[in-house]
């Protein structure tokens, strides 16, 4: 017994380490943008009250934009693409002229830490379905087929009944929306109360095939 706790003890400091390691490859790499993640990061987490409705008005006029030229997917991705090209060119260089010769606090460094790590935790998060989803193919592949097929199945058929420039809208806006929602606990408080009443109907069922 002591001996299993030791070795779980083991794995579990070296994925820690790991995990610190990583985070600190990507707060190095992401140094230069730093003000401009913060910056955003008080965005997403509704800091001020007027936050989300711009989020929202930056979103809508974004896709109205895209809807109204109506480019082609060729065009589309190589605007894209070109702007993160800029972006990635132009953001060290011209943030400290925006943001001013501010110090770096420790505050600041302690917040851009959290932002590196989850985003190294949410890339494990990613690779770990992945990895999973690989996994049931090999031990369960019909389990894997029928769940795969039913999922693309009921994709395709959202994608038919929605546009997909609106589709994708209201993806990206639900995507920049859910930091603050969960910062502000609201997806907990609904997803609470979506428990209990599946559980009062549950309980309902019972009672009646008693």
């Amino acid at each position: 017994m002591a001996e299993g706790s030791t070795v779980t003890a083991v794995v579990d400091n070296k994925s820690a380490n790991l995990l610190a390691q990583e985070t600190a490859q990507l707060e190095e790499q992401l140094q230069g943008w730093g003000e401009v993640i913060l910056a955003g990061d008080q965005v997403l987490r509704w800091e001020r009250p007027w936050f989300p409705g711009a989020l929202m008005g930056a979103a809508t006029l974004l896709f109205m934009m895209i809807y109204y030229l109506d480019p082609s997917v060729l065009t589309g991705l190589s605007c894209a693409v070109m702007l993160l090209c800029l972006a990635d060119y132009l953001v060290p260089t011209l943030a400290p002229r925006i943001f001013g010769d501010n110090k770096w606090t420790s505050e600041q460094q302690q917040r851009f830490h959290e932002i590196c790590g989850n985003l190294v935790k949410t890339q494990r998060r990613v690779f770990g379905w992945w990895t999973r989803l690989f996994t049931l193919k090999e031990e369960k592949p019909k389990m894997y087929f029928a769940s795969v097929i039913s999922t693309l199945l009921a994709v395709a058929w959202i994608g038919q009944q929605v546009h997909n420039l609106f589709l994708t809208y209201l993806i990206v806006s639900f995507l920049l929306l859910l930091p603050g929602l969960n910062q502000h606990g609201i997806i907990t408080k609904y997803a609470g109360m979506a428990k209990r009443e599946i559980n009062k109907l549950l309980k309902q069922k019972e009672k009646k095939n008693e």
